[in-house]
């Protein structure tokens, strides 16, 4: 099974300078439930920007035509070949970055969605769009903005039809 997992605005925003747009606490907190012991599939930039590294209790691949070495991490020139050497039992997440979502879009069964109520002033990478005839809505949880989430925001899963 293939999944999507991003953040993104009411613009489809996610990053700018190769950074997350929004640190919501609880979005932290479901990406690490929902990925611990799993497989996370990322483009170079991304994990480039991760503070710490590899991501601790997952198998970590990453996609980069240059063969650029990543410490804790597979690395594989393309997704298709990233997913040639996952098995079909294996839960994979893409977690980002922008082509790496596009490319895997038309491949995954499932979107795991942090969808944010704002705008971001300025971005530089966005979620592809998502197609309703494509996609359905399976689980919705909103959230008000409190002291630790300066916007509403609610976790939005996907799942393709049909």
């Amino acid at each position: 099974m293939i999944a999507i997992i991003a953040a993104i605005d009411r613009n489809r925003a996610i990053g700018l300078d190769n950074q997350l747009l929004y640190h919501l606490s609880n979005d932290l907190k479901r990406f690490k439930a929902l990925t611990v012991g799993h497989t996370v599939i990322m483009g170079r930039k991304t994990f480039q920007s991760l503070p710490k590294g590899a991501l601790p209790q997952r198998r970590n691949i990453v996609l980069s035509r240059q063969g650029a070495a990543c410490a804790g991490a597979e690395v594989y020139a393309s997704l298709e070949e990233a997913l040639q050497h996952c098995t079909a039992e294996e839960q994979v997440y893409i977690i980002g970055g922008d082509s790496v979502y596009h490319q895997a879009l038309p491949l995954a069964d499932r979107l795991c969605l942090t969808e944010i109520e704002a705008e971001a002033p300025q971005a530089d990478a966005w979620f592809p769009a998502i197609d309703p005839a494509m996609w359905q809505v399976t689980e919705r949880e909103a959230h008000p903005a409190d002291e630790k989430h300066p916007y509403a925001y609610s976790f939005v899963t996907y799942t393709r039809r049909g």
